[in-house]
């Protein structure tokens, strides 16, 4: 018997490999995929503004990585005892200007030099509702979308649903100017499976909805473009409770597993898949933690496997197991 349905996912065009650099945006559902890549020692850079949940706050990060603008104390407001951006996430704020400043500028100029040489750009988008600072706000501007409420009081944004419309007029000229920045880039859009339930659930489908009518209409009109369908894997072929977190929203670890096979299935080849078990098989070995570190079993063990490290790195160049390779002299005797 049947207890899902699967269904067929398009290969995509220009499978991602460990030569690569993929640029990643957007939702945690992004952090999520993001960190498996490198684990995997994929050529990765995730959300250089932190995450971003709404289409116009990615497009605005886009444009700022295009552009690698310096941003100064007069970006910021205070709230809270501790310096925001309105463009950020709170991992990017600072007790004092300076700080915030530092990580802001430090990410935007990595940002800058990693889109130029990306061959993957991929976008995952969380909700079509857009929350707008209201004049109460510090760091007011009209019409200005916030891209985290830094906890801010309620009173400080006012809330807006994008039309499908809305989105790809946003996102049409952005195409555009990023082909001018690299013309090789091939984007993979994705839209996230976290219910948004604060919303609502009625408001949480319109959103999804309008994201999904955009996404394909982009797609549609640019030959280098995919949909990686990320939130059907989740809500239509899984579409059960034991797939999802406590918190009945979150895709759970089981079913994050189950995308990230789909994901490997339709984008990568299956050169990646193998060289992909073989670095698995080296990262359990390397957090194993064994009852006694100086045995010489244990130091055995370990040997063996700086040695299938070096083995893959001989055939394999481009792999960085500067990580692994840290964790194993950490426990070799000398």
């Amino acid at each position: 018997m049947k207890f899902h349905y699967e269904f067929d996912i398009p290969a995509l065009q220009s499978p991602i490999g460990h030569r690569d650099h993929t640029l990643m945006i957007g939702s945690c559902f992004t952090e999520n995929m993001g960190e498996k890549l490198s684990k995997h020692l994929f050529r990765v850079l995730e959300n250089p503004n932190g995450v971003l949940f709404n289409p116009v706050s990615v497009a605005e990060a886009l444009h700022q990585y295009i552009d690698a603008p310096t941003y100064t104390a007069s970006d910021l407001f205070y709230f809270n005892e501790a310096w925001h951006s309105w463009k950020h996430h709170s991992r990017f704020s600072g007790t004092t200007p300076e700080e915030a400043l530092t990580k802001i500028n430090n990410a935007t100029a990595a940002a800058h030099l990693f889109l130029k040489k990306a061959s993957h750009l991929f976008i995952t988008l969380g909700s079509a509702w857009v929350y707008q600072l209201t004049e109460q706000a510090t760091g007011y501007t009209p019409d200005f979308v916030a891209a985290n409420n830094h906890k801010a009081p309620a009173n400080w944004f006012t809330k807006k649903l994008l039309t499908p419309a809305d989105i790809t007029n946003l996102y049409e000229p952005l195409i555009q100017k990023l082909r001018q920045v690299n013309s090789s880039l091939q984007i993979i859009y994705t839209i996230s499976p976290v219910r948004h339930v604060r919303e609502g659930m009625v408001e949480n489908n319109r959103s999804k909805a309008a994201l999904i009518q955009a996404v394909h209409s982009l797609v549609a009109n640019d030959t280098n473009s995919y949909y990686f369908p990320a939130y059907e894997i989740v809500i239509d072929d899984l579409r059960d409770y034991r797939f999802y977190s406590e918190d009945m929203v979150h895709p759970n670890y089981h079913a994050t597993e189950y995308v990230w096979e789909k994901f490997l299935q339709a984008c990568t080849t299956p050169e990646t898949k193998n060289i992909i078990k073989e670095i698995a098989a080296i990262n359990l070995a390397v957090t194993h933690k064994p009852f006694f570190v100086h045995s010489d079993q244990h130091q055995l063990f370990l040997q063996k496997t700086y040695q299938k490290i070096e083995a893959l790195r001989s055939q394999y160049s481009f792999l960085d197991f500067s990580s692994q390779i840290e964790l194993l002299e950490a426990q070799l005797l000398p």
